[in-house]
Formats: structure tokens, sequence, C-alpha cells
């Protein structure tokens, strides 16, 4: 007789593996320490095959969703939701951080010498900007280092799929069938996680670990409790406002495995997969998740807004500056924006990110290796808030489009 699987472990079961393999590679990087460094490259074949699958997983993904579109109009109000999304989210984020930073100031006490100056080059944003729309041959296209421009090509795909009518079908039908391989091959992939992520972990701890400590130690100690509230609760939140209860209960029975590849690995690229598994269990139609998840984990990035404002908040105390006032904190919200929703899609976005707070406040070169290094010391987390972000926010636009009842409507 076939034994039936218990309803909690079929929906947690691989999460709770997931979940026991980061624990135990972090108990593996406190034994060994520096000797962890040997776990490595157990670690570097899972990202690796996750970075080989991304760029034909983005492209296959998007180009054959927008072809398969009838009503184009359709994939307009997908992208103008998920904007105002995408902004509105991150409003919320920096003002949260903002909030924070006021009551807890994450530089009082801390003794850090200013470095050397550093070569701060001159920010050119048209060229900046041209870079991220577009390339100058078709083979950069293939790189994860142009996701962007590859977004651009693969709805322009799309659209000319779409266009070209009754002589397009025949290739919107292979975009199709290609696009169902790589979620397969995701799928496949994903059966070794567990290992890939205990072993990526274990080098994390054990190698990286001790960095957290020292004069940076309260800019971390304000940022990760509040990115920690945030994941919880604006994020249960996000999902209550999109599917009730319903919602937040199938969200959190789904998004564990997307959270911990993000800690794990420190790439929202790299959770692209497991963020579109996650979406289709939820039940997020797939002309919106193959956009909104792609796209966001390029450009929307609620964990570098609330990063943002803590280098803010940080350099305010170490060169002794009030961080209070209308002009400062309003000027903080826009550049946390900035850096989370805008400059992010841009090549090098994070260093453009921390050359906008240099300059848009004045302060010296010599400070730009301090902000560095809080990028540094806050990425996992930042990272994690930053992937799962796309997905409850495809749940967002798969409300405000389908109505209250479009989970109802996916079966």
């Amino acid at each position: 007789m076939k034994k039936s699987v218990p309803p909690f472990l079929k929906s947690y079961g691989f999460s709770l593996l997931l979940i026991v393999s980061i624990l135990l590679g972090a108990g593996l990087g406190i034994l060994f320490q520096k000797d962890a460094a040997m776990f490595k490259p157990l670690g570097d074949l899972f990202l690796n095959l996750l970075f080989t699958v991304i760029v034909p997983l983005v492209f296959f993904s998007i180009s054959s969703t927008v072809a398969s579109m009838t009503n184009i109009r359709r994939l307009g109000r997908i992208l103008s939701v998920m904007i105002a999304i995408f902004v509105t989210t991150g409003l919320f984020a920096s003002a949260l951080m903002i909030a924070a930073a006021v009551l807890y100031p994450p530089a009082a006490g801390a003794s850090i010498p200013l470095p050397a100056a550093a070569e701060v080059q001159q920010l050119k944003v048209s060229e900046q900007v041209v870079r991220a729309f577009t390339v100058s041959d078709f083979p950069q296209l293939v790189s994860k280092n142009n996701m962007l421009a590859l977004i651009v090509f693969s709805l322009l795909t799309g659209l000319a799929t779409s266009a070209a009518g009754e002589k397009g079908k025949k290739f919107a039908g292979l975009l199709a069938s290609a696009n169902e391989v790589m979620m397969k091959l995701i799928s496949l992939i994903l059966y070794y996680a567990p290992v890939g992520l205990c072993a990526y972990f274990a080098y994390l701890v054990g190698v990286l670990g001790p960095e957290l400590l020292g004069s940076y130690a309260r800019a971390v100690s304000l940022y990760y409790p509040v990115s920690a509230l945030y994941f919880v609760l604006a994020f249960s939140l996000y999902a209550f406002l999109a599917g009730r209860t319903a919602g937040v209960r199938k969200f959190w029975c789904n998004i564990i495995p997307p959270s911990v590849t993000a800690l794990a690995t420190g790439s929202s690229m790299a959770t692209i997969p497991s963020n579109l598994q996650a979406a289709d269990s939820i039940g997020v139609p797939r002309d919106i998740s193959e956009v909104v998840i792609p796209i966001g984990a390029t450009i929307h990035m609620e964990g570098s807004c609330l990063a943002a404002v803590v280098k803010i908040a940080f350099l305010f105390g170490i060169f002794q500056m009030p961080f209070s006032g209308v002009e400062p904190i309003l000027t903080a919200l826009g550049i946390a924006l900035l850096t989370g929703v805008v400059v992010s899609g841009i090549p090098g976005g994070g260093t453009i990110g921390e050359l906008l707070i240099l300059s848009l406040y004045g302060f010296p070169p010599e400070a730009f290796p301090l902000i560095t290094m809080i990028g540094t010391l806050v990425d996992a987390p930042a990272t994690m808030i930053n992937a799962v972000g796309d997905t409850v926010s495809s749940m967002l636009v798969a409300r405000v489009l389908g109505g209250k009842e479009w989970m109802e409507a996916q079966g």
C-alpha cells in the first residue's frame, strides 16, 4: 500500500531540507573556520549551473510570454503596474530604514580612521544608461552582466514574433517549447541545491564570518534586524494585499527555497529560477511572473534601498553631521529609491549608487571605501530581500490586473 506524504511535508519538505542544509553548512564553517574554503568548489558548482541557465531562461521566458500575448495592451498594463509597485515598495522600505536610522544612528561610537583617497571616476550618466539598455554586439547579450539589455532584446523579440502573425507562429511555438525545457532544466539543477547551498554557506561562515566584527558592528546590528522585520512583516502585508489569508499562506509555503538560495549565493540572478517555480506554485499567471521576476531581478532592489539609507546615515555619523531635517531626509529617500529601483539596472549600479551618495551630499572621496564595506557586510540579507520582493511583487501585479479572485481563477 502506497504511503501518502503528510500535508506539512508536502508543502514544506524541500524548504526544510534547504534550511537544514544551510544550518549544517554554518556548523561546518564554524568547525573548520578558514579551512572551510575547501567546500567552496561544491558551492561554486551549484552557482555555476544556475548562472549558466539564467541567460537562456530569461530570454525564452520573456520572449515566449510576450509572443503568446494576443493582446499587447496587457503587456503594457503589466509593465506599468509593475513599475508602480516597484517604486511604492522601494519608497516604503527606504522610509522604514530612515526611521530606524534616526532612532538608532549606525555610526554612534564608531572609530574608523579615514582611508586613503579612493579613485573615484566622474559619473557619466548618459553613457551608463546606454550601456544598461543596449550592447554593441550580439555575443555580449549572452552574459549575465548585461541582463537589462537582454531583457530589452527579449521583449522586442517577443513583440516582433507576435507582430509577424501567422508566419511567426512556428517561431512562437519554438520559444514556448524552449521555455518549458528551461523550466524542466531548473527543476533538475535544484535537486543539487541542498549540497551546493550547504557547501557555499560553510565557506561564507568559515572564511567571511569574522568580517562582521569590529567598528561596523553597529551598522550591521541596525541593518540585520530591520531587514528581518521588513522581510517578515512587509512581505506578509504585500501577500495579504495580493491574496488575503490564502495569499499569505501560499507565499510562505513556497518562498523558503528562493530565500535560502538568495541568502547563500548572494545573487538575485541566481534566484530567478527558484522564484519562477515559487510563483508557479503560488498561482501567479505565467505571463506576469515571467515578465516581472526577471525584470525585477535587475531593477527592483528593496534590500538595496535599505542598505543605501544605512550607508548615508553611517557617513553622517562619521562626519559628525546630524541626520535630521527635511532636506537630508528627503535626499536620502530619493537616493535610496534611485539606488534600488533605477541605478540597480545599470552595470556597476552598486558603485554608481555609492558615488551618488558622495556627490549629492558633498562627502569627500575618502568616504567611498567606508560605505563599500557596509555594502559587503549587508549583502546577504539585502540580496534575499531583493530576490523575494520580486515574487511578492508579481502577486501584487496579478491582484491589480486579475481582481480579487485572481488566485481562484488560476485553480
